[in-house]
């Protein structure tokens, strides 16, 4: 991504592009500089994943960044289709020391987050990409319910045979766990997501998976069983 000239090699005779954001705080520069040269290499449509909420006021920072590619698109001369996910399940394996050790940690008390399937969104991208329904429009992906951490690790215990209780902690403590497993810039950014998360802002669920895929989003039940070994090795 940081090589635009290898960029705009690769794009020589694409018609249609996938576009997920790096993990770098210049994500939104490197999308939209992709994109441009997307445009100008006779691109005719691109399916981009942006995230849940994202609005250019936003008090978290990658909910920000995705807006202004979001807001960029539509100056551009190609048809854009926008994946809306909430957060991942699969963060749930980076976490899994924590978990071997009977603990999800995190500052979202008893607040619900319509979380979804890594599994579904790739499949809904594959359909937004090769299905002209849907083209040009914008999909906030999300699971079938909306959960709690209490209930999310009361999933993981039945699917593990473990006992992983939920403990309720505060930003600075989920800081202080972060610090040294990512940079800073996106250790802050955790912090002010799951703020968004407590607030309640990540609550609401839709059918844009079943309406892209033909199939109804995996649940976090789902997601357990088939992750168990996975979840909890240290």
């Amino acid at each position: 991504m940081h090589d635009p000239d290898s960029l705009a090699r690769a794009l020589d005779g694409v018609d249609a592009v996938f576009v997920n954001s790096p993990s770098a705080p210049d994500a939104a520069e490197l999308q939209i500089r992709f994109l441009d040269l997307a445009q100008r290499a006779g691109v005719s449509h691109a399916v981009v994943v942006s995230q849940c909420g994202a609005t250019l006021d936003s008090l978290v920072r990658f909910l920000r960044w995705h807006a202004r590619v979001e807001q960029h698109l539509r100056t551009l001369d190609l048809t854009a289709t926008v994946l809306r996910p909430n957060l991942f399940l699969q963060s749930l394996l980076a976490v899994s020391d924590a978990l071997a050790q009977g603990v999800l940690a995190a500052p979202i008390g008893t607040a619900a987050v319509s979380a979804v399937d890594t599994r579904d969104i790739a499949e809904a991208a594959v359909a937004a990409l090769t299905d002209p329904t849907g083209r040009g429009e914008t999909h906030t992906l999300t699971g079938p319910r909306s959960v709690t951490h209490a209930e999310i690790a009361r999933a993981l215990s039945e699917a593990t045979g473990r006992t992983i209780a939920f403990h309720d902690v505060t930003p600075p403590q989920f800081a202080a766990a972060l610090e040294g497993a990512v940079p800073e810039w996106q250790r802050d950014g955790l912090v002010e997501d799951y703020a968004h998360y407590a607030r309640g802002e990540a609550s609401g669920v839709t059918d844009a998976v079943t309406r892209l895929t033909g199939h109804a989003a995996r649940d976090v039940t789902d997601f357990a069983r088939d992750h168990a070994t996975a979840l909890i090795q240290r």
